[in-house]
């Protein structure tokens, strides 16, 4: 089916609205670890540098209005090797993620700060078996800026867990991507008509700017 095509027939199923920004935001940086940012040190990282400027601009803003930064990153025990379920028997290369070794740690590159919240996950999904639900909970926050790696695995199920919990998920286009373009095109576009707003980096950085000022 051609491009056209589908944006017709999506158009024609009513799946284009947008659901706009939220009043209470937390900027959401999933998995960008040396395991996924480093090609020279793993075989499962590729080139985001690009995206990790993108993100840094979000990072510096965000912190000027006390927006929570949260980040992501896969970790395994390296012992037992169980704690991956199936996901680590689909793609074997993930139990190269061992807890505490370099691969686990956020690029140095990213502007990380003590006070931002580090959560290690076993699996796709940010949410899943997580404390992110509840830490965003507690501070009342309702949109999610959703930045990192990979498009269409770990970028996707966050995007579709944040949309069925009610957070408005937001994607800045420049602060995302993937290992090929042609998975990241396909599932932005996706993302897009059915998850979240799929919105430019220039966006978002205004969106945060026009923030009346810290949470309270």
């Amino acid at each position: 089916m051609e491009k056209e095509n589908v944006n017709t027939v999506y158009k024609h199923a009513g799946l284009t609205h947008q659901l706009g920004f939220g009043q209470r935001p937390a900027v959401l940086i999933v998995d960008m670890q040396i395991g996924f940012t480093q090609p020279e040190k793993s075989k499962i990282a590729a080139n985001f540098d690009s995206q990790i400027e993108s993100i840094n601009k979000l990072i510096g803003v965000a912190r000027l209005k006390e927006t929570p930064v949260i980040f992501t990153a896969i970790a395994y025990d390296g012992e037992s090797q169980t704690d991956g379920g199936l996901w680590v028997k689909k793609i074997p290369t993930l139990l190269s993620l061992v807890q505490g070794c370099e691969l686990t740690k956020i690029d140095p590159r990213l502007l990380t700060d003590d006070r931002d919240l580090k959560i290690y996950k076993k699996f796709a999904s940010a949410f899943f078996a997580t404390e992110l639900y509840s830490v965003l909970s507690l501070q009342r926050i309702d949109t999610l800026i959703v930045t990192g790696c990979t498009t269409s695995g770990c970028i996707r199920a966050t995007v579709i867990d944040a949309i069925s919990y009610g957070f408005h998920p937001i994607i800045p286009l420049e602060a995302t991507g993937d290992r090929a373009q042609a998975p990241h095109q396909a599932n932005i576009s996706d993302i897009n008509a059915k998850y979240g707003d799929v919105v430019g980096l220039d966006v978002t950085l205004d969106y945060l700017r026009d923030l009346p000022g810290g949470l309270s």
